[in-house]
């Protein structure tokens, strides 16, 4: 009876372990831009798409919250990298696809707060249904989506290679790929591990 019921356990959580189960498998590189006519609630107030904020030379998505021990150690470097990019002609969106019903802190009040905290001088969105996350397979806040001038991923991964002293950093993954995207070249790097806390999904 007790094999029996151990059994039973592994049944009902293999849709858990199983990966994509909580979304897409992650784009690969080459991939295009999902989701790019889904409406998301900007921190103004207004609804933006990704179409919209799309950039001439490219568009770095990242995927971000408030409560993520993780986003706020990065949290300077990311806007920086933000707001230097976003005037050279890279579309720049920070994405909150957390449910606020289960972490009030990354409620729209919360990030409206944050970004003006922070400085942000691009689009900070909440992905009202988690459906952007899901077809992206973002898996982690922060995780960066780089994509070129014809919506094709050309970087995905971390923001750097040291999250806890920004003046340690050796490798700079995603600077690195914003200034080959501005050259017209390859990234050094095209993949790296997102580390961070899992997003959060509705």
């Amino acid at each position: 009876m007790k094999r029996l019921f151990t059994a039973s356990l592994l049944i009902l959580a293999l849709p858990l372990l199983m990966p994509g189960a909580q979304g897409a498998e992650a784009l690969e590189v080459g991939a295009s831009m999902p989701k790019m006519d889904v409406e998301m609630k900007n921190v103004d107030g207004g609804m933006l798409t990704l179409e919209e904020i799309r950039g001439e030379k490219g568009t770095l998505v990242i995927f971000s919250c408030r409560h993520c021990p993780f986003v706020q150690k990065w949290q300077q470097r990311m806007v920086e990298i933000g707001n230097t990019y976003r005037k050279k002609d890279v579309g720049v969106v920070f994405i909150n696809s957390n449910d606020p019903e289960r972490f009030p802190e990354d409620r729209f009040e919360s990030m409206q707060e944050q970004a003006e905290e922070n400085g942000y001088h691009f689009p900070y969105v909440m992905d009202l249904t988690s459906a952007v996350a899901k077809a992206f397979g973002a898996r982690r806040t922060p995780e960066a989506f780089l994509f070129n001038k014809d919506d094709e991923l050309v970087y995905h991964g971390a923001i750097d290679d040291n999250l806890n002293h920004p003046d340690k950093v050796k490798k700079p993954f995603l600077r690195d790929a914003l200034d080959a995207l501005l050259k017209g070249e390859t990234p050094p790097r095209q993949k790296t591990p997102s580390i961070g806390c899992s997003i959060k999904l509705r």
